[in-house]
């Protein structure tokens, strides 16, 4: 695909990207760090790839921003986003999209680098991606594919996705890469009352597919010679006084012992609880202060004041607190964010615009279908909206947000060799049992062997009303990623269906296989 820009339109889509986050700058003035703000949003579109990456890459004289008042300011840049959306449309829709992704994860980054948003701040954003969504927003809101992306028919997916929302979910969206071509279809709604279906490109939060970007980045790092695999983890972090005997590999492969934050259930049926979540008997606790931000630092606090689960490296159980620490170790290794050495190194290369490490944010960019909760009050059942939620209460164990595009993007270029050396990536994929029979994990990722001897790898994320599922063969060249949107409560009672959902897909993709059982708390 290419496309032909004059330096007029060039002009536009330059004003028109670096305008939304100087009025989000502008409009969050009233914090006092109007610059730092417009900075941090710059850089987001400067690491722009994509065709039209090199465009904003450039910030040239041709960024005409004369307006001195935000008013002033959002009269001149509103319609501009949308004029640059609609050029792009005419020319390649792939690539309006992408600039859609790529302004809102400027403002993104813009929000959370400022904090809790002011009022206005949040109404400039809302108005910001009403402007990007008003050209093709028929095609948005219906989850439409366009003709030309639409692939093969494929009559049975689409009747498995449908089959899946009539088991319970809201909504399911749909995308698989194969020998047949590409396929992309949605079922359901995308709101509940709806009939919108949802967005077959939408934003969702992925869960613990956040622990595979995790896992690849401190191996990236372990490719630069900045971290050992087998290193002690206390070596990067000696300030929580970790047991020495703990390595990366460890943390990465959930062998270390260490007490999950989220909570344990031990093979005796015992329960230890830990912060307040959204299953179990603290669910309404986690409801009510779901906009709540813990550091990643608390987490991890918590963690270790309890006792370890075993001896380290001698058995297996999925910690959240593991991703936690290496996040962290990613942190003090390097000087910088996550977010920023994810920019660096997977987001940014593989031109990953719609995927965001939100923080402590509780945003998340248009279009997107909507989370639900159901709870009980006073004897009656109640159903609320909490797609505004804050992640940090699991922080790196699964905050990550992205769509079925780039998901499908990342594992295929993950397994294809795109991001680590042939030795570090046979590292990643090597099964270490688990005691789930027929799926074992790598680091960062599920090794399932299909029913008929064949290998899958995988990780699949459940994050409160909102999941995702990510499968490739070894080679990355046959995936599957979906986004399903649902009403959630603390008895966790769409899990069966979320495991029939994930078996019901693997049947029709991959001829079968264990599917991959999603912790429900990431």
């Amino acid at each position: 695909m290419s496309i032909t820009l004059s330096d007029q339109d060039k002009s536009t889509l330059r004003t028109a990207a670096y305008g939304a986050v100087s009025l989000v700058a502008a409009a969050g003035a009233a914090g006092g760090k109007p610059q730092k703000i417009a900075t941090d949003g710059s850089i987001a579109l400067a690491s722009a790839t994509s065709l039209i990456g090199h465009v904003l890459g450039d910030r040239s004289k041709s960024i005409k921003l004369d307006s001195k008042s935000v008013a002033a300011l959002a009269d001149q840049v509103l319609p501009t986003l949308t004029a640059a959306v609609t050029l792009l449309e005419k020319q390649a829709p792939a690539e309006a999209d992408n600039f859609r992704s790529i302004v809102r994860l400027a403002i993104e980054t813009a929000q959370i680098r400022h904090g809790q948003p002011s009022p206005a701040m949040a109404e400039m954003v809302r108005r910001i991606i009403a402007a990007l969504d008003a050209a093709g927003v028929a095609t948005a809101d219906s989850g439409a594919v366009p003709a030309a992306a639409a692939g093969p028919d494929r009559p049975e997916l689409q009747k498995a996705i449908e089959e899946i929302v009539d088991s319970g979910f809201v909504g399911v969206s749909l995308r698989v890469h194969d020998e047949r071509g590409e396929w992309v279809g949605s079922a359901g709604a995308a709101e509940l009352g709806g009939t919108a279906k949802p967005p077959t490109n939408g934003h969702v939060r992925i869960g613990s597919n956040t622990k595979t970007f995790t896992a690849t980045l401190v191996l990236q790092l372990v490719a630069e010679g900045k971290v050992g695999l087998d290193t002690p983890a206390a070596d990067y972090l000696p300030e929580f006084g970790l047991d020495e005997r703990i390595t990366v590999r460890m943390l990465l492969q959930h062998t270390s012992g260490v007490f999950n934050f989220s909570g344990e259930v031990y093979d005796d049926g015992a329960v230890v609880l830990g912060i307040p979540m959204p299953y179990g008997p603290a669910g309404t606790e986690w409801l009510d202060n779901r906009l709540k931000t813990y550091r990643p630092q608390e987490l991890v606090e918590l963690a270790l004041s309890k006792p370890a689960r075993f001896e380290p490296g001698t058995g297996w159980s999925y910690s959240n607190t593991n991703y936690v620490l290496a996040r962290l170790l990613i942190e003090k290794v390097t000087g910088r964010s996550l977010a920023d050495e994810m920019r660096r190194l997977i987001l940014g290369p593989l031109g990953l615009s719609g995927t965001v490490v939100p923080d402590a944010s509780p945003e998340i960019p248009e279009p997107h279908a909507h989370a639900y909760y159901r709870y009980e009050e006073d004897g009656q059942q109640k159903t609320v909206d909490i797609t505004r939620q804050n992640p940090s209460w699991i922080s790196t164990g699964g905050d990550m947000i992205s769509t079925t595009q780039d998901l499908h993007t990342f594992i295929s270029a993950l397994l294809g060799g795109k991001l680590l050396p042939a030795t570090l990536l046979a590292e990643m994929c090597t099964p270490h049992p688990t005691g789930i029979p027929n799926m074992d994990y790598g680091l960062g990722v599920f090794v399932l062997t299909t029913d008929g001897g064949g290998t899958l790898i995988s990780h699949n994320g459940a994050a409160v009303g909102h999941a995702a599922l990510m499968y490739s063969t070894p080679d990355g060249s046959r995936t599957l990623t979906a986004a399903l949107n649902c009403v959630d409560d603390a008895d966790l009672s769409i899990a069966a269906a979320f495991q029939n959902a994930q078996q019901r897909l693997l049947n029709e993709v991959f001829g079968g296989g264990q599917a991959d059982q999603a912790q429900p708390t990431d």
